[in-house]
């Protein structure tokens, strides 16, 4: 493909979002900014359920033996949403949070609430209850839909959490019905069978989500999307995919085939969320989930049911490539390999290709903030660019800009701001942090960056004090002030560590007290009792003497990385 190709971009992207194409662009105005919008895309979760309606009778959902059409989830979708209605009386505005993991109930949880114009509040379920509960009272919900495990957790917290209804899936006998307020899921959904709930009118810049994202004072921050926020990923997902089409990137899946993909990444970060089942839903694709991520059950499901794409974080395709059953399983289905929400190593595409020929992979970047994709790298542009996450999507304005606020020219590094229909309004509840992380649109991504002369752009470090271990947000600050708790932790500081796989794991080097003994064993189980699993140090360094502090008094975190060998 001669060079001239690839200096096309600009040229196919005005042909994309031309008059009259289903990608067309117009400009809106969005909180008083004038912003790149789709124009014939859906604008609110009512308008992306109407158009679902019409793959009824396809596969929609695949959990272990359980498998929904659309419309067996659709019916219950709608008796969920008269459930909220009429027995717990959630009205438009109303939050309501969903604590559980990859079950089928929390897809139908999430269309249900926002069919409603309530505002779903997804928890991370990896959350210790401590954590959960502050998400909930953070976050004012009044009813919670969760998971026998995350109401085991609960149980004890609920009171003083606000919830005043709470709906339990998946109690596998008896022994694990917790006591009132909890109420059982499925009964809900029987004595709502066939009950439509009252309609709502619903606009494109009401709230729709709160999706949690560590912070770094050690609380996480709601990021508030609106109905557009969630619906922008689906023209942002349908245009890198025609922009690498037209770029000479060939598609290896028949038009006929129902695209199928793997949900392996959890629903509630926005990949798995927006990404996955919001514009999988749109596109009629088959979901199949996966109880918990094991690379070895993936490639039976890719067999077993003819997947057409899987991905998540890079850590999952090495985890796949790298299988002592990858050889043993019929592979030969996959289209796509598609990831992001962590760095990835630049060899992946070449070992994609050489393990899935007629397979396109693709790289992205995007937060919480973005709903997802902002910037996507696919096909023969990955291949001849793999260390860059790639070029924005149409809507989306990319600028790299110096710490006076500047923008910088191509070449240049600096603070990556993005701004388009996906960024989110700001942050719940905390004006402060909204102001300074949003200005004009633009999002202060927090990201240190470059963008060469095509548009491409390259993430060379991060300004916020955190690391990304398989695609989760660590923030420094908070296991650092964990450990502080501990009596025998008279310093520390948290940096990561680079990991093949994982892109990152957690690092600790903690000055120990005089006259106390730790181990690093014992700091690690303390760390994991008020801690998510991950979040929870692998590395820990232990010494006598001070850690390097600048004039500032800041420790100098590039220096002990460099010490240990941990850059």
């Amino acid at each position: 493909m001669s060079d001239k190709t690839f200096s096309d971009i600009d040229r196919i992207t005005r042909e994309l979002i031309g008059p009259g194409s289903p990608l067309e662009i117009e400009t809106c105005t969005i909180r008083g900014v004038p912003t790149q919008c789709w124009k014939s895309l859906p604008l609110t979760v009512p308008q992306v359920l109407k158009h679902c309606e019409s793959f009824a009778e396809r596969d929609y959902i695949v959990y272990e033996g359980e498998r929904l059409t659309y419309a067996q989830t659709f019916e219950r979708i709608r008796a969920l949403a008269a459930h909220l209605q009429e027995k717990c009386g959630v009205q438009k505005g109303d939050r309501v949070a969903l604590a559980m993991r990859n079950y089928p109930e929390w897809i139908i949880s999430f269309w249900a609430t926002l069919s409603i114009g309530a505002i779903i509040v997804p928890l991370n379920a990896w959350w210790k209850a401590q954590e959960l509960s502050y998400g909930l009272r953070d976050s004012g919900s009044r009813v919670l839909l969760c998971d026998a495990e995350r109401a085991s957790l609960l149980e004890a917290e609920l009171a003083s959490t606000g919830i005043e209804h709470a709906l339990v899936a998946r109690v596998a006998h008896s022994s694990q019905q917790p006591s009132a307020p909890f109420r059982s899921f499925e009964a809900a959904l029987q004595q709502h069978a066939g009950r439509a709930p009252l309609s709502v009118e619903i606009s494109p810049e009401d709230d729709a989500t709160i999706f949690y994202t560590s912070g770094t004072t050690g609380q996480p921050k709601g990021a508030l999307g609106t109905h557009r926020n969630l619906c922008a990923n689906i023209g942002s997902t349908m245009f890198a995919r025609a922009r690498a089409l037209a770029r000479g990137t060939r598609s290896s899946l028949p038009p006929t085939v129902q695209a199928a993909g793997l949900l392996s990444v959890p629903l509630f970060h926005v990949t798995g969320c927006h990404s996955a089942l919001v514009a999988g839903s749109f596109n009629g694709n088959k979901l199949v989930m996966i109880h918990k991520w094991n690379p070895e059950q993936a490639l039976e499901l890719i067999e077993r049911e003819h997947l057409t794409q899987f991905g998540g974080v890079p850590s999952m395709v090495w985890q796949v490539l790298e299988s002592p059953d990858f050889k043993k399983r019929d592979t030969s289905s996959i289209a796509t390999v598609s990831y992001g929400g962590a760095p990835a190593a630049s060899e992946l595409v070449k070992r994609i290709k050489e393990a899935f020929p007629r397979c396109t992979a693709s790289n992205g970047y995007g937060l919480t903030e973005t709903s997802a994709l902002a910037i996507s790298n696919i096909g023969l542009d990955y291949e001849r660019k793999p260390d860059s996450v790639g070029v924005p999507v149409a809507t989306c304005e990319v600028k790299i800009v110096a710490a006076d606020g500047g923008e910088l020219p191509a070449g240049s590094v600096g603070e990556l701001w993005i701004k388009g229909p996906n960024v989110v309004k700001g942050y719940w509840g905390k004006p402060e942090a909204t102001a300074q992380a949003f200005s004009d649109g633009f999002l202060h991504t927090g990201d240190i960056a470059r963008m060469d002369e095509e548009g491409f752009v390259y993430i060379l470090d991060r300004a916020k004090d955190m690391l990304i271990r398989g695609g989760e947000n660590v923030y420094c600050v908070e296991v650092e002030d964990v450990l502080y708790s501990h009596p025998a932790v008279m310093d520390a500081a948290v940096i990561g560590v680079p990991h093949r796989v994982l892109g990152e794991e957690v690092g600790a080097i903690v000055q120990v007290a005089p006259g106390v003994q730790v181990t690093p064993d014992e700091l690690r189980a303390f760390a994991g009792q008020r801690l998510a699993k991950f979040k929870v140090p692998t590395h820990i360094e232990l010494r006598s003497e001070p850690l390097p502090r600048n004039a500032n008094g800041k420790i100098m975190k590039r220096d002990l990385k460099r010490e240990l060998g941990w850059s």
